[in-house]
């Protein structure tokens, strides 16, 4: 009797193991629906400080536009306006997009704003015409992955 339990015990314990054992597709189910909320979503609300100023309130009005002070990470120079293609917490996320970015020919980098915050930038200029047409040609090229593109105006 005592073996009869044990093996069906035995048998009971195999099935639940097998039966629980995760696979690499279930691994990856997660992480890809995990991979938008990494980004953190910015809004499209112009600031009040943006408002104020009427080259930004034109902008605001055609598409997401922002004022931060920004500090480069690495690469060059920030001008006045840029194209953000992806903002981050994580720096490791960052560089991560911005790798990705530069094997496709982009001259990407990482600048940081006051609050911390890991801006991934594709293009800078002194010319909002010219990185409005740049942040365009960028939706259109990556549609849909980087509808949510922006312009950012660095403050004086």
């Amino acid at each position: 009797m005592k073996s009869r339990v044990f093996v069906w015990g035995a048998v009971s314990l195999l099935l639940l193991l097998v039966a629980c054992k995760s696979t690499p597709s279930g691994y990856k189910q997660v992480y890809d629906a995990a991979k938008p909320r990494s980004t953190v979503q910015q809004d499209t609300l112009v600031s009040s400080q943006a408002a104020a100023t009427p080259s930004s309130s034109n902008a605001a009005a055609q598409g997401s536009f922002r004022v931060e002070r920004l500090t480069a990470v690495d690469g060059s120079g920030i001008k006045q306006f840029s194209v953000v293609i992806g903002s981050f917490v994580n720096k490791t996320n960052a560089e991560s997009l911005k790798n990705r970015m530069k094997a496709q020919g982009y001259n990407a980098f990482l600048a940081q704003n006051e609050k911390e915050m890991y801006r991934v930038i594709v293009a800078t200029f002194d010319s909002k015409a010219n990185a409005i047409a740049e942040r365009d040609a960028f939706k259109v090229r990556y549609a849909p992955d980087f509808s949510d593109t922006w312009l950012l105006e660095q403050a004086q």
